[in-house]
């Protein structure tokens, strides 16, 4: 938000530096064309990832004279990014300023600067989440032990609400709340503006020994475990720099102190052969991240149930909206996107829209991550693709689903390009691939068709998806990005959602919720587990998109085949027209 203000950008993914003459920002691929809407001729664009751009610490060396500081608001970048950044600009004579007690946009900001957000926590539901407090919590500090660890900090929002079994509202879409958790052996205390605690939430803490903390007093708590000894767990790619830094300085301290007078009379967590006397980091990734993204049998059902509501709510908008199209009334974006907000309200356990709605038409399909905007959008133009990427939040669980279609007729360039995205969805959908497989393997199984005529996207194939949590979770990941190599395990949910765009002219998507599961394969060569995927969202695909030509009889059952099965899960909840319309979207189709 604070980039936004400065700069006008409103992607979810940028870093913003400003110079005393300059100012440059980095985005990736995914936004370009929404930069090079938003920034104004003060800012310049880093379409970061192309050819000759370089990466933001290799541009302050560049602008920046020998001697120079930079400054960074250390509670806002992770304590890798930070040291990334402080290592770069080390060699050319910069210093890495940390600002603990002052961000220089709120100076600016000023009393304009929306406040905290401060609703009310809610109790997540032991019947969604499937596994009690308690038990996670033992779970975790069984981890900890086993690392030879006394405590850790859990700051990554989705992880402190999934091991807590609380949700919040404090971040638009997603249903979490500000706060840093600290699990040790015997305690837990959760840092938190206690005006958003209810008396439930007070209750349901207290039954599982969390404590609750002041959201500004994590510092000094901090302090505190290094003065007792604590060995603390960190996973510095997700935790704050200030909060590292704080610790190791406060280890720093007390190894100075314990040297001076010989002996401390402090707590030791710890006092053996195998492990240090006196406070240390243990430094891996939160054990926190993985037991989340792997969906108990609740949490897998919960999501089913939800996708099959949002698809019954989609196919009454899509039913309206074609009815609407065929009496030639004008609608915007904007409109469309609230049509479908007004019917998913409707639906039990609907709770918000899980990120803002894509609603692209023509050209502005082309923008991956459009948010039309009432004052600038395009009116729905019937002779042009029009692309939906939505979801929606529910008390059970997250939905995400793109369809692209025609409301006349697609010239065959766009039914090329159609086709060819979709054989990358069944590709990716139908694949088995060995356990240990990491998600960067299949990435090429949805290009592939692409390829073939030198097409390609510029985003990932799918992102992890929370359950009844955030739309974007990890650790796991299906992309070009190789760096992440977290393996597809069994009850990971990832998006299927290979794209192609012609960058002014139109967008295509066809995405769907996968859940990692475990295939029967006739064979088990090295005698391990072969994965698979099955399918949590069932809506129909526009058939009049498809160049049949370019489809193998495979590809074609695999449509006829998804969309009866579309009708079997989504027909009961529908009625009248818009069961109709199910009906007559989801018929087979057959090779002239």
């Amino acid at each position: 938000m604070r980039r936004a203000y400065i700069s006008g950008f409103t992607g979810s993914a940028g870093t913003a530096i400003v110079t005393k003459d300059k100012a440059a920002l980095w985005t990736d691929g995914r936004y370009f064309l929404q930069a090079e809407k938003q920034l104004n001729s003060s800012w310049k664009l880093m379409r970061a990832g192309n050819f000759g751009v370089p990466q933001a610490s290799e541009w302050l060396t560049d602008v920046l004279a020998p001697g120079g500081r930079v400054g960074i608001d250390p509670f806002l970048f992770s304590y890798d990014a930070a040291e990334e950044l402080k290592e770069v600009i080390y060699k050319k004579n910069l210093e890495l300023v940390y600002l603990y007690d002052l961000n220089l946009v709120d100076e600016i900001w000023k009393e304009s600067r929306p406040k905290p957000p401060n609703k009310p926590i809610r109790v997540h539901d032991l019947k969604y989440a499937g596994i009690d407090v308690v038990s996670k919590l033992s779970s975790l500090r069984a981890e900890l032990v086993a690392a030879g660890s006394s405590a850790i900090v859990i700051s990554m929002l989705d992880e402190v609400a999934w091991l807590l079994n609380l949700r919040g509202s404090d971040v638009p879409h997603s249903p979490v709340m500000y706060a840093y958790l600290i699990v040790e052996i015997d305690a837990a205390k959760l840092f938190v503006d206690d005006s958003k605690v209810t008396s439930e939430v007070m209750y349901h803490l207290k039954k599982a020994g969390v404590e609750l903390r002041p959201y500004d007093s994590i510092l000094s708590e901090i302090r505190r475990l290094a003065v007792e000894g604590a060995h603390l767990w960190l996973d510095t790619s997700s935790v704050n720099a200030a909060i590292v830094e704080t610790y190791k300085a406060a280890c720093d301290k007390y190894l100075m102190n314990r040297g001076s007078r010989g002996k401390t009379k402090n707590k030791q967590y710890f006092e053996s052969d195998s492990l240090p006397v006196g406070p240390s980091g243990v430094y891996m990734q939160s054990p926190v991240s993985l037991a989340k993204a792997l969906k108990n049998p609740s949490e897998l059902e919960g999501m089913q149930n939800s996708h099959l509501r949002d698809a019954a709510a989609l196919a009454q908008f899509w039913c309206w909206l074609e009815e609407e199209i065929h009496k030639n009334m004008k609608l915007t974006e904007v409109d469309l996107a609230d049509k479908l907000l007004e019917f998913r309200s409707k639906q039990d356990g609907f709770l918000d829209t899980s990120f803002d709605t894509i609603s692209g038409s023509g050209a502005n399909g082309a923008i991956i991550h459009y948010t039309p905007e009432a004052e600038s959008c395009s009116v729905v133009d019937p002779n042009k693709l029009f692309l939906l990427d939505s979801g929606a939040q529910y008390v059970d669980g997250t939905t995400d689903i793109t369809r692209t279609v025609h409301f006349g007729e697609p010239t065959a360039r766009e039914k090329e390009c159609f086709t060819r995205v979709l054989k990358g969805h069944i590709a990716l959908d139908e694949a088995v691939f060995p356990e240990n497989t990491p998600g960067f393997v299949l990435d090429a199984f949805a290009r592939s068709a692409l390829w073939k005529i030198g097409l390609d996207y510029r985003h990932g194939t799918g992102h992890g998806v929370g359950a009844a949590l955030n739309v974007h979770e990890g650790p796991q990941s299906i992309s070009f990005r190789y760096g992440n190599v977290t393996p597809l395990q069994k009850g990971m949910i990832v998006s299927n959602e290979p794209g192609y765009y012609e960058d002014h002219a139109f967008g295509i998507r066809i995405e769907n919720l996968l859940c990692v599961q475990e295939i029967n394969t006739p064979n088990r060569y090295g005698g391990i587990e072969y994965l698979g995927f099955e399918k949590l969202t069932f809506f129909p695909i526009q058939t009049k998109l498809v160049d049949l030509s370019l489809l193998s009889i495979e590809e074609m059952e695999w449509l006829n085949n998804y969309h009866s099965q579309v009708w079997e899960k989504v027909s009961p909840l529908l009625e009248g027209s818009a069961r109709q319309w199910l009906w007559k979207n989801t018929r087979p189709i057959t090779k002239q």
